[in-house]
């Protein structure tokens, strides 16, 4: 049995809490990761079974699709970014995402025990995007989408394909990504980022035992 609760914390804000009965009694799974470079310095702390959301990348537009990728994932992420934006935001995005799919790395381990595929598709008001991905060991992105604006916000929008190949790659997933419609980039944007993380929620899931889903005996 699994399903969603809304919790209210004392600041009178309400998260998203997945509840997943199969996991009660096991191990938190949690990663930290930190990258510093010469041109961004991300913090990052992940915890796959839920928590606090905490995001600034300086860049509003991306924080809000981290906030909604950790909310509607049930994930706990408490991630800070430092970078040259005053460049553009491209090196601040693409590091984030590289961050992010290392926490998502060490947070599964072997990832023996778990579900492995999955594929969610997320309506957006006008738009509609679906997410699939197997969480394999062999990274690879498939990236179908098109925007019809430069940017939303500060958020240069072909840097939406960079994230996710940044992320799928540091992850070490297979990633497929197509937005079938949709008429403004703000909604397919969200569509997309939303998609992901339904799919990440359901692929990370204990399976019950702890066992490799794979023909192999590993991923």
């Amino acid at each position: 049995m699994s399903g969603m609760a809304a919790k209210e914390n004392q600041s009178g804000a309400c998260s998203l809490v997945v509840e997943d009965k199969r996991q009660e009694g096991m191990p938190m799974r949690q990663a930290a990761i930190a990258r510093k470079t010469l041109e961004t310095d991300i913090r990052c702390r992940l915890t796959l079974e839920g928590g606090d959301r905490r995001i600034a990348t300086g860049i509003g537009f991306f924080d809000h699709m981290l906030t909604a990728f950790a909310v509607h994932g049930g994930f706990g992420l408490d991630l800070q970014a430092d970078g040259d934006l005053q460049v553009d935001c491209h090196h601040t995005i693409e590091d984030t995402g590289i961050v992010l799919g290392r926490a998502f790395a060490q947070a599964l381990g072997d990832k023996s025990g778990i579900e492995r595929y999955a594929t969610f598709t997320v309506p957006m008001d006008e738009s509609l995007a679906a997410a699939s991905v197997d969480i394999s060991g062999r990274p690879f992105l498939v990236f179908h989408a098109s925007f019809d604006t430069p940017s939303v916000g500060g958020f240069d929008c072909a840097m939406t394909e960079e994230f996710f190949r940044a992320f799928a790659f540091a992850a070490g997933i297979t990633l497929h990504v197509n937005l079938a419609y949709g008429r403004n980039d703000h909604h397919k944007i969200e569509a997309i980022f939303k998609a992901a993380a339904h799919a990440m929620r359901l692929a990370v899931r204990r399976r019950g035992d702890n066992t490799a889903l794979s023909t192999k005996g590993s991923l």
